[in-house]
This record gives C-alpha cells, structure tokens and sequence, in this order.
C-alpha cells in the first residue's frame, strides 16, 4: 500500500503481547453438592406428639433456633423427678439440721455427766449419716435438673413442650414431619438444614490426567446455569482408587456460595491446568480465514504487510494463544483486515 492511503487511516497495528496459557489442562463434567459436613439433622430426643411446627422448607435458620414443639409424656416424667429430688433434698437437710442440734445437746449433756458416752457416739453417727443423705439427694437433684436441660426444660414448671432446635444455620433443604402426628422414633431426622456458604463441586477426572490436580490447587468450574461465567474452586480431596469401569478417579473442590448462586445438582465442567507458560496472543479480530487457513498481516514497514499463516491454540480473552507463525513483539493488524485480505 501506498504510505498515504486513505485504508491506513482505518486500520489498527498493534504488538503481539504474551500471555500465561496453560500448557497441560484437564476438563470434567462436574456437579454442585452440600458439603456433607455442613448438613445438620434435627430428630425428636424422646417420643411424642408433634404440636407445633415453626419452620417450612426453604426458610433460612440460625443455630438454635426453634423448628418443632413435641408434647411428651417423658418431660412430665422429668418435671416430676426434678421435683420429687428438691424435696428429698429439703428433708435431708431438715435431717441435718435436727441431727446436729441433738449432737450439740447430747454433747452437752455428756460434759455434765448426764448421759452416757454411747449416747454421743450414736448422735455422732446420725449426724454423719444424714450428710451422706444430703450428698446423695444433692446428685440425684442434680441428676434431674440435667435431665430436664438436656430436654430444654426449665426446673419447677409443668406442661411444658419440649423444643427441637436447629442444629447448624443455614437453608432448611427438607421437612418430614405435621403437626399432630406421634414420633416414637427418634433416630428418624424431622427436618434438614444445610449450610450452603461453602458447597462442593464433584468430578470424575480421567486416570491419565489425575497427575495434574494436587490437593489446595485452584480449579476453573464452569456452569450451564451460568454460561460465560467461571467460579474458582479449592481441590480439596483426591480419592484413593480408581473407579474400574470408567478408569477415573473422584476430585472434590471446595468454593465460596455466600452470595447464593450455586445450587446442589447443578451440572457444569470443572477445567484444571498443570501450568501455565507465556504464549503469544492475538486478538480474534486479528484473524484473517481464507483457503481453509486462518492467517494474520504482519506488518513490515509504512504501508508493508505480510500474509503470514498461523496456528491457533486455545480461546483466551476474546482471542487466540498462538502455537506457531509468531512470535511476541510482531505488529499485526488488528483491525481492518479485510483491505488487505483484498489484494491476496
């Protein structure tokens, strides 16, 4: 071209920069899951009847918070034995008191030789024996009272329910259970809460590649529910075998979901590099097709440009890492190609 045509006037010259491309990578299919650690399970401590239930699936909970009231026979049974052991424990010390008033007066009456030395010895012996009964009532008192604040229970009031709290805060992911029905097994989960703030991402690595992922590596997931969007994951397990029959191993990573968006079985693509390397990059503007050939124009001099053939490696940043053909520092053309594709 002349140095002084007009085309030049609306045609963009940059540098091929270089740029971190990953020089070994592996990509998997990948699935969002609650990470079982995070997964909390409230069950009925004793069986009873369901009488209230205060909280419905998807509600958002904070640990300790009510989610079911159970009316139960066995908290009438604790509300009495509480009861039953203050007053043991009120009789034993009444005991006390009269038992170390006779020993005072027995005392007494033995300094003045009025009674016998036996007679001592016996209130002596009633004095020590009704303290043994004030322990043994204070332990079984307090016996009871723990009874009662392992079942959320306050001592000396009656008719009360007993209250099944959420174990974790988080997002109440499945309800089991109406009001009025009667639980005698407690083994049996009431309502699920999971804490989603941090999730899983599972996938199947193949066997040939699983040298490539270390435990603490970043991964790059990609989602369907998401698409153009990439989360950053945490590798945080490597399973110890290979599954036989697909010849792949299981790699868990750990990411942040404070803001809510991952969701547990949402599918996707977990991508992982063995590292990276600087390549030259060019932007996808810069690239010419033609015969078949994906070519840039090298610029040579004021108005002086050469078609040269490229080979293109993986999509970066609205462009192409380049394999072969350049190298960082040649100016291309990056826009405005299409002149000079015209006189080819």
């Amino acid at each position: 071209m002349d140095p002084a045509a007009p085309e030049l006037k609306h045609m963009s010259v940059e540098a091929v920069r270089a740029v971190p491309v990953a020089i070994d990578e592996v990509s998997a299919t990948a699935r969002i899951q609650a990470n079982p650690h995070n997964v909390g399970h409230a069950v009925v401590p004793v069986p009873g009847r369901i009488a209230q239930v205060m909280a419905r699936l998807g509600d958002t909970v904070v640990r300790g918070q009510p989610l079911v009231a159970i009316e139960s026979a066995t908290a009438a049974e604790a509300e009495s034995a509480y009861v039953q052991a203050e007053a043991s424990l009120r009789q034993a010390e009444i005991a006390v008191s009269k038992a170390d008033s006779d020993l005072a007066r027995v005392s007494d009456l033995f300094e003045h030789q009025a009674v016998a030395q036996k007679e001592v010895l016996a209130a002596r012996t009633t004095a020590a024996l009704t303290k043994n009964s004030v322990e043994q009532a204070h332990s079984v008192r307090e016996q009871a009272k723990r009874r009662l604040e392992l079942l959320g229970l306050k001592p000396g009031e009656f008719q009360q329910r007993i209250v099944v709290t959420a174990p974790i805060s988080g997002k109440i992911m499945e309800v089991s259970v109406v009001e009025g029905e009667f639980r005698n097994e407690i083994n049996t989960p009431l309502i699920t809460v999971t804490d989603l703030s941090r999730v899983w991402v599972t996938s199947e690595a193949p066997e040939s590649k699983i040298r490539l992922f270390r435990v603490g590596g970043i991964a790059h997931l990609e989602l369907i529910a998401y698409p153009g969007e990439t989360f950053h994951a945490r590798v945080t397990r490597i399973a110890d075998s290979v599954d036989a029959e697909t010849r792949t191993i299981k790699v868990n990573a750990e990411l942040d979901n404070r803001a809510g968006k991952l969701r547990p079985d949402m599918f996707g693509s977990l991508r992982y590099a063995g590292g990276e390397a600087p390549t030259p990059w060019i932007p996808e503007s810069a690239v010419v097709r033609l015969n078949g050939s994906d070519l840039v124009f090298v610029e040579q001099g004021p108005g002086r440009f050469l078609p040269v053939r490229v080979e293109l490696g993986k999509p970066v940043n609205n462009g192409f890492a380049v394999g072969k053909g350049l190298k960082a520092g040649d100016r291309v053309v990056t826009q405005g190609s299409i002149y000079l594709k015209a006189a080819l």
